[in-house]
């Protein structure tokens, strides 16, 4: 399993020098497992994976799960080359709309039209079919096992966790602390995982003081579930946009003191399982 981050950052991209150092694209996690190809999120960070792919001859396939569709997991579609250029590729989008009036193709395709876009997606040349998915296994083909979980923010959201041969990761952003049903969730949804990628926004105070409510985590809370899961190595993930690189990385010193296995999601970073 390769996990390769090209999108970091919460809320809106922040591409100030300051932040460069982690990025300051939104959240997009592939991962590759065997010859399968997997996206968590299309956030702006969607569009360079997009620039990646299109480097690459030949068709593309790809499954790829939405936790929910806030601008900064989903504004990165309209600009995904691959799904414009070779009608041989195929993308696989799943989510939950947690609705029956609407699809989930209706939401993804709205924020193409008029007066949002100047494209829709009938210019899109590569298949693209929608899989609605709620809480619990996803049925998916090959040696990949897929879990939904629902999680505590605005709206709703959805976290992942991928087991296979290699490892198990858990990908579990957007996630507010403080109630007992959906913190015993979190952690049901992490047990035991190798890589656990983790909403850590906030710091502690800013949360405390101001940020309730708004369906976001901190690193102090990451540090918490991590441990109490059981997990291995715990990565901060979905950065505020006003902490610069130098705020960053005094997260995780100060993470680093509660848990070891600690590190903060940079743009272009690596994890091999």
């Amino acid at each position: 399993m390769l996990v390769r981050f090209w999108g970091v950052r919460g809320s809106t991209p922040t591409p100030q020098p300051e932040n460069m150092r982690y990025g300051g694209n939104t959240s997009c996690v592939e991962v590759r497992v065997d010859d399968t190809f997997y996206v968590f999120d299309c956030g702006t960070g969607f569009r360079n994976l997009g620039k990646h792919l299109a480097a690459q001859a030949g068709a593309v396939e790809a499954h790829i799960f939405i936790s929910h569709f806030h601008w900064d997991h989903i504004q990165g579609i309209p600009f995904f080359s691959p799904l414009y250029e070779n009608r041989d590729s195929r993308f696989l989008f799943y989510s939950s709309t947690r609705s029956g009036n609407v699809t989930l193709r209706d939401v993804l395709e709205d924020q193409m039209v008029a007066p949002y876009f100047p494209v829709d997606m009938n210019q899109m040349a590569a298949r693209r079919e929608f899989c609605e998915v709620r809480e619990g296994r996803i049925a998916l083909d090959g040696s990949c096992r897929i879990t939904a979980t629902l999680l505590n923010h605005p709206q709703g959201c959805l976290g992942f966790r991928m087991e296979t041969r290699s490892g198990v990761l858990v990908y579990a952003t957007d996630n507010e602390p403080g109630d007992a049903f959906f913190d015993k969730q979190v952690r049901t949804l992490a047990e035991g995982a190798d890589v656990l990628i983790y909403d850590a926004q906030y710091l502690p105070d800013e949360y405390a003081a101001k940020r309730r409510g708004w369906g976001h985590s901190h690193w102090r809370e990451a540090v918490n579930v991590v441990m109490e899961s059981g997990a291995r190595e715990l990565v901060l993930f979905h950065h505020d946009p006003d902490h610069d690189d130098e705020c960053i990385d005094r997260i995780v010193r100060e993470a680093g003191n509660y848990y070891p296995r600690v590190r903060a999601a940079s743009e272009g970073m690596e994890i091999t399982l």
